[in-house]
C-alpha cells in the first residue's frame, strides 16, 4: 500500500510549511475522541500506562537482572 498522503504530509512538516502542532490539530479534528483514546492506548500513552508509575519504587537496571535471575 503506497502510503502517499503521509508522505506528503512529511514533505510539508520538512519544508517548513506546517508545525507539529498543526498536524496535531488536523489529525484530532479529523478524529473522532474514540480514536484519539485508541491511538493514545495503542501507543502505549493513556492513562492506564502511567497509572502505577508512583507506587512503584525505583529500582535499577542490576537489580531488575537480578531479581529476574540471580545467577546474572
Amino acid at each position: 500500500m503506497s502510503r502517499e498522503a503521509t508522505k506528503r504530509l512529511y514533505d510539508l512538516l520538512e519544508q517548513g510549511l506546517i508545525t507539529a502542532d498543526e498536524v496535531v490539530d488536523m489529525c484530532t479534528d479529523a478524529m473522532s475522541e474514540d480514536d484519539v483514546a485508541k491511538m493514545l492506548d495503542n501507543n502505549e500513552l493513556s492513562e492506564r500506562f502511567f497509572e502505577d508509575e508512583d507506587d512503584e519504587p525505583d529500582v535499577d537496571e542490576a537489580q531488575e537482572w537480578a531479581d529476574f535471575d540471580p545467577e546474572c
